[in-house]
């Protein structure tokens, strides 16, 4: 291809320039035409054939500048294309007034269904147009009066909402200063139960029963801690009397002296001593309750056993 491309061209030997004259053709009157490519800016039919053409499709046109023809300054444009099935010409023109096209001959357009709303609005006149624009602000001023309206009965509910919470709010505050100021007085004092305090008017029903219920609950621990306490010693009872009764024992003797002595003793002492171990046996638990001495929580170390005797280990005697 590169034969092709001629980068100088050929002058023949009795090639005179001075022969070449300029010509210069007459200036162009009347509109400017000029030839563009454009797309279709709304669906149309053709008058001629009725060939539809769609929004969107492409045509070589020529486009034409009028002179005279403007609105308010604003240039207006006319359009020259073809029917694609029967060449037929087709002429629209811009519509700077609607800010749209409008068709001139040739086709018509199709049914827009967004623009049959304004079809009476194109024809009308200035005057018209006024009235119209008036209305309309009137009634957008009257929904905004409406707005208003509304906006305010809302504004004054939130108002008398928020009111309403600042006064529980303050009521609240003003009942724990109470609270407080009462606990102190009491802490000062110290004669006063915190608890009594606490269980008048600043605790609430279900604080009350809560508090009812603690006060149950460590009543009963405590009750269930003694008996258990007062049985462990009933039954350690028995045994030390058995360790009294055996020979040899110094506090068996005194036992036996203070039996002997009570044989001697008058039918009334031997009555009362009657009643009082009647009693005893009747409700061990109040006698051992007055007569056992209070528990002793002390740590008893046990004596560990000597086991290396069953395992057979002799163990090492010092040397004297």
């Amino acid at each position: 291809m590169s034969e092709r491309k001629v980068l100088t061209k050929y002058y023949p030997p009795d090639f005179d320039p001075s022969l070449v004259g300029r010509s210069r053709q007459p200036k162009q009157s009347g509109p400017k035409v000029q030839t563009v490519r454009l797309m279709a800016p709304f669906s149309l039919r053709c008058s001629s054939c009725g060939e539809y053409m769609y929004k969107g499709r492409k045509f070589n046109a020529r486009k034409e500048t009028p002179v005279d023809e403007r609105y308010l300054n604003i240039q207006i444009y006319r359009f020259y294309i073809r029917c694609t099935r029967c060449s037929a010409e087709i002429v629209f023109r811009t519509d700077p007034k609607n800010q749209d096209y409008a068709v001139e001959k040739g086709a018509k357009r199709n049914t827009e269904p967004w623009r049959r709303g304004l079809e009476g609005e194109l024809d009308e006149t200035d005057e018209q147009r006024l009235d119209r624009i008036e209305r309309e602000m009137a009634d957008e001023n009257g929904e905004v009066a409406a707005a208003e309206e509304r906006n305010a009965m809302a504004e004054l509910e939130q108002k008398t909402a928020d009111a309403k919470r600042e006064m529980a709010v303050a009521d609240a505050l003003d009942e724990i200063r109470s609270r407080n100021a009462r606990l102190e007085k009491a802490q000062r004092d110290g004669g006063v139960d915190i608890e009594c305090v606490l269980g008048g008017r600043g605790l609430s029903e279900e604080e009350e029963r809560r508090r009812r219920e603690e006060e149950e609950d460590a009543e009963a621990a405590r009750k269930a801690f003694e008996f258990a306490r007062l049985q462990q010693k009933l039954e350690e009872g028995p045994a030390e009397e058995e360790v009294l009764s055996l020979p040899g024992v110094p506090g068996a003797t005194a036992a036996t002296n203070g039996e002997e002595s009570s044989g001697s003793s008058s039918s009334a002492a031997a009555a009362g001593s009657l009643t009082t171990s009647a009693a005893s046996v009747s409700n061990p638990t109040t006698a051992a309750a007055t007569d056992m001495p209070p528990p002793s929580f002390k740590r008893q170390v046990k004596k560990k056993k000597d086991h290396s005797a069953l395992l057979g280990i002799k163990k090492k005697q010092p040397l004297v």
